[in-house]
């Protein structure tokens, strides 16, 4: 993209873009192939030589009201981090920002004028993000005309820009309305920043509006892709609106895209959230159906979902079937697995599977460790337990919350009181919580173990 022109780099010096940019209204300059140069005034150096005719009816003033002095720059360097560096202390320095556009358009125009087209967008993108709401869409506005003036009509690419200026100040309203007006004019954005919209509007509105913001694109011809409805469904997925991801799942069919894994892994994961073991096999039976190859990630979700649902043996099957097809169970998979076996009571089966994930070559990580330390407590299978609690206290991990206070718990039942200090030094030490956590859990349990005793 090139620099602004020279000819217009001169006027810009000496008068505001809304000058610039504003019609003639004059009888002399009606005729619509007006130049831009015609538009401007004539130089400060002809109008100091002509005749001032005194005006037969001035404007009474009061002298004696104080004169509002607007904040202002005047840039002399190219430098796009030294431009956004002296807006920001001047916003953060003024103590009263003028309301109007004109004064964001004097900054954009003093430095569009040594600088190149490109750094001048992209500093609006950050004015923009400074400004008040009325004032951000105004500024977009200028600089497209400002942009169309100098013979560099709007494209995708300054078009991409624009809506990412607005988007990410959350003005997504605005946003919406520029790339409507930019339809209406036929310069429509391209996918990648209709998805990029689309994104926007999912994470920070409602449901409603962005249904009804693809609605209004397809009225200029501009339709959803598999990319679109990915993103949709990623959304309703995440806010466990799993009934609007089947419908989405329908409608992308009927659209005539195919769902790859991606689309299949997010609505699984879904169930997932909501502990729906049966829906998340309907899911990869569908996979399966329509000839789409389960990933690493299908086989995860799978496991991970079906543990969190109590179908244990659904989850072994399927972590022999990730084996057989060659895709090595991370961390992630055996702790899932190893989570539902201790909540079905099988601790001993779990600890069995920590010593075949090290066999693999599978480093177990704080989560492991502390959902087998829990488990085997909770079964009373307290030696196993603190032989396990000796490793993590050999390789220096960390005690979470569960583990910690079941640990105290299993220990104070059986009068090993000396040993639960012990075990609440190392939680210290180690940093797992904080002193006062620590010691208030060691308290709750020393309460609890005399209270029982009491009975």
């Amino acid at each position: 993209m090139g620099k602004i022109p020279q000819s217009f780099r001169r006027a810009a010096a000496q008068y505001p873009v809304s000058t610039l940019l504003k019609p003639n209204t004059s009888s002399s300059s009606s005729s619509s192939s007006s130049s831009l140069q015609q538009q401007i005034p004539p130089p400060i150096s002809n109008r100091q030589t002509q005749k001032q005719t005194p005006n037969k009816n001035p404007i009474k003033t009061n002298d004696s009201a104080p004169r509002k002095t607007l904040p202002s720059l005047i840039f002399d360097s190219p430098n796009l981090s030294e431009a956004k560096s002296q807006f920001n202390k001047l916003i953060s320095t003024a103590r009263n920002i003028p309301s109007d556009s004109s004064f964001y358009n004097s900054i954009l125009q003093s430095f569009s004028s040594v600088s190149s087209l490109q750094d001048s967008i992209l500093f609006l993108n950050h004015m923009s993000c400074s400004s008040p709401d009325d004032q951000s869409l105004s500024a977009v506005h200028n600089v497209l005309n400002l942009m169309a003036n100098s013979g560099f009509p709007p494209n995708h690419v300054s078009t991409d820009v624009a809506v990412r200026a607005l988007c990410t100040s959350g003005r997504e309203e605005q946003a919406v309305e520029l790339v409507k007006e930019l339809c209406a004019k036929n310069s429509p954005p391209d996918d990648h920043t209709y998805n990029f919209m689309v994104r926007h509007l999912v994470k920070n509105r409602s449901l409603s509006t962005v249904n009804c913001f693809i609605d209004e694109m397809k009225k200029f011809d501009i339709k959803p892709d598999l990319v679109t409805y990915t993103i949709m469904i990623d959304n309703v997925c995440n806010s466990k609106n799993l009934r609007e991801a089947i419908r989405l799942l329908v409608v992308l069919s009927e659209e005539g895209f195919k769902p790859d894994c991606y689309v299949y892994n997010t609505i699984m994961k879904g169930y997932c959230t909501l502990s729906l073991g049966s829906d998340v096999l309907g899911v990869y039976k569908t996979m399966l159906d329509e000839k789409v190859e389960p990933d690493r990630y299908t086989y995860n979700t799978l496991v991970f979902g079906l543990s969190k649902s109590g179908r244990v043996s659904d989850a072994k099957k399927f972590l022999r079937v990730m084996n057989e097809k060659g895709y090595s169970p991370d961390e992630i998979t055996y702790t899932s697995l190893m989570n539902g076996m201790c909540r079905e009571g099988d601790a001993l089966g779990a600890l069995g599977l920590l010593a075949e994930m090290e066999e693999k070559g599978c480093k177990p990580n704080v989560c492991t460790y502390n959902t087998l330390l829990l488990g085997l407590c909770k079964a009373r299978l307290l030696d196993k337990g603190l032989e396990l609690y000796e490793v993590m206290k050999k390789y220096g991990i960390k005690m979470e919350t569960g583990s910690y206070g079941t640990l105290l718990r299993a220990l104070c039942r059986k009068g090993r009181v000396f040993e639960a200090y012990e075990v609440f030094d190392y939680a210290v030490e180690s940093k797992s919580f904080s002193d006062v956590a620590a010691y208030s859990t060691l308290e709750s349990t020393l309460k609890w173990l005399t209270k029982a005793r009491e009975q």
